[in-house]
């Protein structure tokens, strides 16, 4: 009988250990208080926004490729300077913004990284090779 309980103690502080250890970490502050996410949509769902809404027209790319052919009215935040550039050139957080870049990897890590930042309404609509569209060319 001794060993009984003792066997049954032992099972159930392994049981407990086991579940407390694999519990998940919590979510940082900025997680719990942010509940957006990157939406992605095709570029014709993109093109249907930008004629029927107020929206913001982000590309990730670098600045040659901008000035070789971008979207018009797109402003470029590319990839690499959003963590210092972002809240300066996207001043507004719960703005609406349609991101691409080249094929969809860029603007796919922008578009998460702008959401970590506090961004609300991010739109991912992939790459400007899926783009079939007018484009611009020049630096602005």
């Amino acid at each position: 009988m001794k060993y009984k309980i003792l066997a049954t103690a032992a099972a159930a502080l392994a049981l407990i250990f086991s579940v407390g250890c694999s519990a998940e970490e919590p979510a940082t502050e900025e997680e719990k208080n942010s509940e957006a996410t990157v939406q992605v949509i095709s570029a014709d769902e993109a093109k249907k926004m930008m004629d029927e809404e107020e929206v913001i027209i982000v590309d990730v790319r670098t600045k040659a490729e901008y000035a070789e052919a971008h979207i018009d009215g797109a402003v470029l935040l590319t990839l690499d300077t959003i963590p210092d550039k972002a809240e300066e050139i996207l001043p507004d957080k719960d703005a609406t913004y349609l991101l691409y870049c080249r094929s969809g990897n860029r603007s796919n890590q922008a578009a998460k990284e702008l959401v970590r930042m506090g961004y609300q309404e991010i739109y991912d609509f992939g790459g400007i090779i899926d783009w079939d569209y007018e484009t611009v060319s020049g630096e602005n």
